[in-house]
């Protein structure tokens, strides 16, 4: 299974979806993650903390998995893999076009 990791677009928003440690249990289960440059720059965890938890970098949005803090925009949406999970806050009352 490969899960993606893309950085956040919402202005203001300095959470990330997965922080290293994370990355790293699930490197450690078997599961590939590939993460978006410059990630965790909002949080202050560099790249290489991700590169060392067994992160790749690359384009998350085609993974099995998708995880988002945040709503994607429609644009990034539409680069959802068919059949692929998004695991994002989502409010359905205010989303009805994604």
């Amino acid at each position: 299974m490969r899960i993606g990791v893309p950085r956040e677009t919402t202005a203001g928003e300095r959470r990330v979806a997965l922080v290293p440690e994370s990355v790293a249990r699930l490197v450690k289960a078997g599961v590939e993650i590939v993460v978006e440059r410059g990630l965790g720059a909002q949080a202050n965890l560099p790249d290489d903390s991700y590169e060392k938890a067994g992160a790749t970098f690359g384009d998350p949005w085609p993974a099995d998995v998708v995880v988002k803090v945040q709503k994607p925009t429609a644009d990034e949406a539409r680069k959802l893999a068919k059949g692929a999970i998004l695991i994002s806050l989502l409010p359905t009352a205010t989303s009805a076009d994604l």
